[in-house]
């Protein structure tokens, strides 16, 4: 019984694939398996330089230990409740 779920999945993989690969337009790749063709004239990949981010801004003492405070405060109404 596995084994036959095991090759019905992936007799479905293999037809969702084709069938998606049709869809696509990629009707050669499903046809006669050309996955992969050169192409002499094809133009360098261009790589586009990313700047770091910005520095976050640091959050002040106040504000930390409020957000603390309130934490407590509800962890410590969930603990009685």
């Amino acid at each position: 019984m596995v084994f036959e779920v095991i090759v019905c999945g992936v007799i479905l993989l293999a037809v969702g694939y084709w069938a998606t690969m049709f869809v696509m337009g990629r009707r050669d790749d499903v046809l006669h398996g050309k996955f992969v063709e050169e192409q002499p004239d094809a133009e360098p990949v261009r790589v586009m330089r990313v700047r770091p981010a910005p520095a976050a801004a640091q959050p002040d003492k106040d504000s930390l230990q409020a957000l603390l405070n309130v934490i407590k405060r509800d962890l410590h109404d969930a603990a009685r409740g």
